[in-house]
């Protein structure tokens, strides 16, 4: 691999985060020499693809390196021989992002692309696909890496890991957001802080923050109750319950509050949807603006406008994973991997994020042991909706799906859940092939 350079395939890259990545790569490339960067989307999305690849070649050129950008809709022949693959893709694009948004809020529930019913929704979409690119790799390059950050990525890379034999490791921004709040709060460097992450992909706590040796855990907590400006861009900023976050004393996850605040973020979204739109149509809107951006041929570096999105430093939290396994460099990362005995609460076999050890081996999880009882209940009922879930998506099992719905904490009852789950598949047949049986059955007419 160090002598002939590295071929990296981007399966989904027509995404609007893709110069993202390749800024990380030019970032990067004497440690990191990418060779080859091939751009894989499909035919749906070709006009998107031609258009950033268009402008990661520019980015490339204008950096002077002796790397080639490929623009396919051939992914065979893409992941031939691969290095690293990483995953960004959207089954469905935005129109079923959009969907998920909407199905939940019509029977009151939380309607998000990622947690919830939404996220459930998603992963019936992705887990076929993943496990069909996963196929492909294990014949054409199954010593390559894949490094995923396509969403729901904790419930992706557990279903990677279960079902296939490659070598999997999932990746989320929202750490890396937390840690810059921590460093915010002690109004230091982002990288003189050391958070211990411990949870899941949307439900990860930082239960430890250091900084000069000394546990400053309750000083960023006392910062955060002293409205530290914290959040992503795609969920509603309002203030967290102080008398919680003081016998909590762990830095949560902005996704925490659609568990901690469910009724006031139900309603955020409701009025988001009667006027603004969701998050998606919002997004929909903001990725029409940057494409016609990337369209113009004298763009040559990543733009500005591109942190609206929302999902920043994804890709470059991808490139750092990549560079870190190239040169196997020890260094601590926040990452989705198998738990191995690293939370005593939860099964040995499921993925939690947590903070690893990075090497040419993969990611090691530091030791959590087991966790407070203020924050096991919901990592162990969301983590068992988890893993329902990815069963529903491998079995297309109907009951099974179901009670994964019931399990989630923000779907409201089981009545309520089937009527989510059958409005899930007749908006998405086309693209959940294990349901289809259950679908021409039973829901058809």
């Amino acid at each position: 691999m160090k002598n002939k350079g590295l071929k990296i395939v981007t399966i989904g890259g027509g995404s609007s985060y893709t110069p993202e990545i390749i800024e990380g790569f030019i970032n990067r490339y004497k440690e990191l020499p990418v060779r080859e960067l091939w751009l894989v989307d499909i035919e749906e999305g070709r006009h998107k693809l031609e258009t950033v690849g268009g402008l990661a070649k520019r980015m490339v050129k204008k950096a002077g390196l002796d790397c080639e950008v490929i623009l396919t809709m051939d992914r065979k022949k893409a992941l031939k021989g691969a290095d690293f693959v990483t995953t960004q893709f959207r089954v469905g694009l935005l129109a079923a992002r959009i969907r998920d948004e909407k199905i939940p809020l019509k029977y009151g529930c939380i309607g998000q692309e990622t947690t919830g019913a939404g996220g459930f929704a998603k992963a019936q979409r992705t887990i076929p696909v993943i496990l069909d690119i996963c196929k492909d790799m294990e014949e054409l390059c199954p010593d390559a890496w894949l490094i995923n950050f396509t969403n729901p990525s904790g419930i992706i890379t557990e279903a990677v890991l279960k079902h296939t034999n490659i070598k999997c490791i999932g990746l989320c921004n929202v750490p890396i957001l937390m840690q810059m709040a921590a460093a915010k709060a002690l109004d230091v460097s982002k990288d003189e802080v050391f958070v211990h992450f411990v949870g899941l992909n949307h439900l990860v706590w930082g239960r430890n923050i250091y900084y000069n040796g000394k546990d400053v855990t309750a000083k960023v907590v006392d910062a955060l109750i002293d409205d530290l400006e914290y959040g992503v861009k795609n969920i509603p900023d309002n203030e967290w319950l102080k008398e919680q976050l003081k016998d909590l004393n762990m830095l949560p996850c902005p996704y925490h509050r659609y568990f901690y605040h469910t009724d006031e973020m139900l309603d955020e979204e409701k009025k988001a949807a009667e006027t603004e739109g969701t998050r998606g149509e919002v997004v929909k809107k903001v990725e029409e603006e940057l494409f016609e951006l990337y369209e113009n041929p004298n763009l040559n570096i990543k733009p500005k406008q591109l942190e609206l999105r929302g999902g920043q430093y994804y890709s470059d939290a991808a490139c750092s994973l990549i560079n870190a396994i190239y040169n196997d460099q020890r260094i601590v990362m926040p990452v989705n991997t198998r738990n191995n005995g690293a939370i005593t609460d939860l099964p040995n076999d499921v993925v939690i994020e947590t903070s690893c050890l990075i090497t040419k081996h993969g990611a090691m999880p530091l030791n959590v042991g087991m966790v407070e009882a203020k924050i096991r209940g919901l990592l162990q009922v969301v983590k068992a909706y988890e893993e329902l879930t990815i069963k529903a998506a491998i079995t297309g099992d109907y009951n099974t799906a179901v009670q994964a719905l019931i399990m989630n904490p923000l779907v409201t009852s089981s009545k309520v859940a089937k009527k989510i789950l059958d409005d899930i598949i007749k908006e998405n047949i086309e693209y959940l092939p294990q349901f289809k049986t259950y679908y021409k059955e039973n829901l058809k007419n």
